[in-house]
């Protein structure tokens, strides 16, 4: 037995945890600012809602998904992303009567078989937010101000940039398909099997081919934002507009695509160069034929994605070194009595909210000082058979290196203030 991980899954370790805690705390706070409500679905989802929301042709249906058979028969697969269970359980709880507009966020695992690299894992976490219902372009502003507000709010905007485009919808799109069909059907030998394929498919995924002679051969490709029909060209410049008017940063980038077949008009990325060819942190854009497509009624709706491992990394390049305080105070005691002493006040310093840590054995007190020490505990008490007796402990501030006797109450009502 190999006592290790399955490649392309990994651990978040307690040294790394804290970041991650902070990131969450951070989305929780802005995403209920905006109005939006936390929904936890199952990993786990019949395979037809994702071939369905996603689309056959997509390299995530076709090449990624872990998919399985059921004992009785049924194919079930780990989810890949989060927006079909979204809109899954937007219809299978009637939603959408209760409300004409929704707003769900989720957290959680997603699961996709890809070739595993920095900021990229087989086994990866997720932070998303689908607000369903409305139509207008200033729902599509507000839902990427948000996300913005909250890689604001982290601190990691420096290393960003978002990019904007439009993906027309069932009036344009057509039209742009066929345009796509005539310009590659010249080039179809020098495309991949796959996009040789998508030709006679779906055209639109060659533009998201990640091979190189592809890649070349889309770029002088006819761009949809250059052939979008007026309804479609007055909703993304009011979704510029309403950007513009709180005053976050874009580009317009025509070569947006998106790997997924259900989004229509606006679609955006937030990209970064400082992970290499992983460059997407963020992503998402409107859908409004997907709630329909699986069964519920015509519902509009906009959404996002963002890659914890992706923030992770740009929030250690920001912030680097060890990131937040796990311990307050740590209780050094010499002799049996005193160790009685120590755990009880570690007990009602947890009372009062402090995090605090004490020995469970008899170690020396020099041992119980390097402890303190790689805790990162601003303070230690240390308690030994004089100081019970006296009804003191000496209190130690462990970052300006001064030590000073207190009663007990002194010492608690301090470590309760303390930073």
């Amino acid at each position: 037995m190999e006592t290790r991980s399955i490649r392309g899954f990994h651990d978040v370790l307690p040294e790394e945890i804290k970041r991650w805690h902070h990131i969450e705390e951070e989305a929780k706070s802005v995403f209920e600012l905006h109005g939006f409500s936390e929904l936890r679905m199952p990993v786990l989802e019949f395979t037809e809602i994702f071939a369905r929301s996603l689309g056959t042709t997509t390299d995530i249906v076709e090449k990624e998904m872990y998919t399985f058979q059921d004992r009785d028969g049924s194919s079930l697969t780990l989810r890949p992303e989060g927006t079909a269970g979204v809109v899954r359980a937007y219809i299978e709880n009637s939603m959408w009567a209760r409300s004409p507009v929704t707003k769900l966020y989720y957290t959680g695992m997603m699961f996709r078989h890809e070739r595993p690299q920095k900021g990229r894992f087989r086994g990866f976490y997720q932070i998303g937010a689908e607000l369903l219902g409305p139509e207008e372009p200033p729902s599509d502003a507000e839902l990427i101000a948000m996300v913005w507000k909250l890689l604001e709010g982290i601190g990691i905007t420096k290393y960003l940039k978002l990019e904007l485009s439009s993906l027309g919808d069932d009036n344009c799109r057509p039209r742009y398909k066929e345009m796509l069909i005539a310009f590659f059907t010249p080039e179809k030998e020098r495309l991949c099997e796959d996009c040789r394929r998508r030709l006679g498919t779906n055209p639109l995924r060659i533009l998201d081919c990640k091979v190189k002679g592809c890649r070349e051969i889309a770029a002088r490709a006819p761009r949809m934002i250059d052939n979008l029909c007026g309804d479609c060209s007055r909703h993304l410049a009011e979704v510029r507009e309403n950007l513009d008017s709180v005053g976050v940063p874009y580009v317009i980038n025509p070569g947006i695509v998106r790997g997924l077949d259900y989004y229509t008009r606006t679609v955006f990325e937030i990209t970064t160069e400082e992970l290499g060819s992983q460059n997407a942190v963020a992503a998402g854009g409107r859908y409004d034929g997907l709630v329909e497509e699986l069964g519920g009624p015509r519902t509009p709706a906009v959404g996002f994605a963002v890659g914890m491992e992706r923030l992770i990394l740009l929030h250690q390049m920001a912030f680097p070194g060890g990131f937040g305080r796990e311990i307050r105070v740590f209780i050094a005691h010499m002799g049996e009595e005193a160790r009685k002493k120590a755990f009880q006040l570690a007990s009602e310093l947890r009372g009062r909210g402090v995090a605090t840590e004490t020995d469970y054995g008899q170690k020396s007190l020099k041992s119980q000082l390097k402890r303190a020490d790689k805790s990162g505990a601003g303070l230690t008490f240390i308690i030994g058979e004089d100081e019970l007796n006296r009804g003191v402990v000496k209190v130690r501030n462990m970052s300006a290196s001064t030590e000073e006797e207190m009663d007990f109450g002194s010492a608690l009502e301090l470590a309760s203030q303390s930073d």
